[in-house]
């Protein structure tokens, strides 16, 4: 969970939300109230902490009114595993398509990647040492030599056996160890000629020119690791060898998976029995500071310590958006592609009521799980929906269709208004717009006349108005460039006055 979201109150939460989204308070008191619940839970003690069960909410509204739109910042705003699916990509068991559970695979792969980043995070600066050590390695061969005796031998580390190779799949060879190294023999950087010329004139003296070669090199990779760190080798090109890791392949289609995830096992399996596979790559030190370090952190990372506290996450603060549920909606009894839109209901009921799904990092239980769903019901009703799955979203919040007021705060007040977008966009090419108030409150009363003459799209209607106003300006951008052009309502009436005439907006519906 996100550090400081469970101070969050459910005002607080409410008002992340108007930063982005209109109108709609119902909705959003009703998602902040049970995101607000899932941190209230979890404080209670554990005999009464599992009597509580979420309560999913149903939300109700036309399409383009925030239904999506708020599941998406909810998903930015809390660090809980979440995920948004559509009830129409599934088909009910025994039918070609996705089987509803795969819904929570692939909310606990969130969950886990989400563990997983923040274990990562934390081993940063651990991980970092040691890409510097290899990056060096990498810029002066045979001056790591305490690496070099560590890596003889092989051992443990991390939970994984490591085979007598350096980590750029070179083979450590004892014998290459016992021989002085030359600049020559180490193909890398030329460091210095002068230990060489020193054997050569005073050969009594040999053994204490091996340790004035050592600290020569001792000393030169110091300095190496100064460039380092302040950046000045981050261009030079460098070689590395990169180890495909083997993986177990996923046993999940066998546990209870779809079809769909054969592709990838195969391809595991294909990959054990061929062998581990290493390939050469010519990289900056930048990239190679990156590749290392992801390697790194794959290795000092526990998958099973991971998986264990993703599994804790997702049953505990996990949130699953399912849009469209209307149109699995079903009146009365039908048949052909009806029975599987009904059976889809019934596949989905057991989840929503709490069931152990199998999930390739172990078996996770949907009980406490936040079911949100989502849908306009324009052809059907929830009455339509079977009633053990109505009972199960006992919140229902119906959402208001947008009027001239609401276009004209959307097109203003959010960070991501349309007005903003196109002004930045064309602001790319040094043509800077104005838009004038009296241009926007006749775009928004334009937008809620067509929607109550025709199909009311919500706030789609504005990217249909916006794009034609300003189709011809953006596509002779380049003749504008380093003028400033005012959008008044008169604008806004020579360029839309056939679209306002004809009062017929069906043929720019996006």
């Amino acid at each position: 969970m996100k550090e400081g979201l469970e101070d969050l109150t459910p005002k607080q939460i409410v008002e992340q939300l108007d930063t982005y989204i209109i109108g709609q308070k119902k909705a959003k008191r009703s998602v902040a109230v049970a995101l607000r619940n899932r941190t209230r839970r979890l404080k209670l003690p554990e005999d009464i902490r599992e009597e509580i069960a979420p309560k999913n909410i149903l939300m109700i509204g036309p399409t383009g009114v925030g239904k999506t739109e708020i599941a998406r910042r909810l998903a930015k705003l809390c660090g809980a595993p979440f995920i948004k699916v559509e009830a129409t990509k599934y088909t009910e068991v025994g039918y070609v398509g996705r089987d509803v559970e795969s819904m929570v695979r692939d909310l606990m792969a969130v969950g886990y990647n989400m563990v997983k980043a923040e274990m990562q995070e934390q081993l940063k600066a651990a991980a970092g040492e040691k890409v510097e050590e290899d990056l060096l390695d990498l810029l002066l061969p045979g001056s790591g030599k305490k690496h070099k005796k560590s890596a003889k031998e092989p051992k443990s580390e991390g939970g994984g056996f490591m085979l007598p190779f350096n980590i750029f799949g070179s083979p450590v060879s004892q014998e290459k160890e016992s021989e002085p190294e030359t600049s020559e023999k180490r193909g890398g950087v030329q460091l210095t000629d002068s230990s060489a010329e020193t054997a050569g004139t005073e050969g009594e003296a040999a053994p204490d020119v091996s340790g004035e070669k050592d600290g020569s090199m001792s000393a030169t990779r110091e300095k190496f690791r100064t460039m380092l760190r302040e950046g000045k080798l981050e261009g030079r090109e460098i070689e590395i060898t990169v180890q495909k890791k083997q993986r177990m392949p996923s046993m999940e289609i066998i546990a209870g998976g779809s079809p769909e995830d054969m592709e990838s096992v195969m391809q595991n399996i294909s990959s054990m029995l061929n062998g581990s596979r290493t390939k050469k790559r010519s990289v900056t030190v930048a990239e190679a500071r990156q590749i290392l370090l992801e390697e790194h952190l794959d290795r000092m990372t526990d998958p099973d310590k991971a998986a264990d506290a993703a599994r804790e996450r997702v049953e505990q603060m996990g949130i699953i958006f399912i849009d469209e549920i209307d149109k699995i909606a079903v009146e009365g009894h039908g048949n052909g592609a009806n029975v599987s839109r009904e059976g889809v209901q019934r596949d989905i009921l057991p989840i929503v009521e709490g069931s152990s799904v199998n999930t390739k990092y172990g078996v996770v239980d949907t009980t406490h799980i936040l079911f949100i769903a989502a849908g306009a019901f324009n052809l059907s009703k929830p009455s339509d929906l079977i009633p053990e799955l109505q009972g199960r979203f006992p919140l229902r919040v119906e959402l208001d269709s947008l009027n001239a007021e609401d276009f004209e705060r959307i097109l203003t007040e959010p960070k991501n208004a349309l007005t903003r977008q196109y002004t930045e966009l064309l602001a790319t090419e040094d043509v800077h717009i104005v838009f004038k108030p009296e241009a926007i409150t006749r775009m928004s009363t334009l937008a809620a006349d067509t929607n109550s003459r025709m199909e009311n799209i919500g706030a789609r209607r504005l990217h249909t108005i916006m794009e034609t106003l300003l189709e011809e300006l953006s596509f002779s951008a380049d003749e504008h460039t380093g003028e400033t052009i005012e959008i008044t309502g008169e604008y806004v009436d020579e360029r839309l006055k056939d679209i306002v005439q004809n009062q017929d907006l069906s043929k720019y519906i996006l």
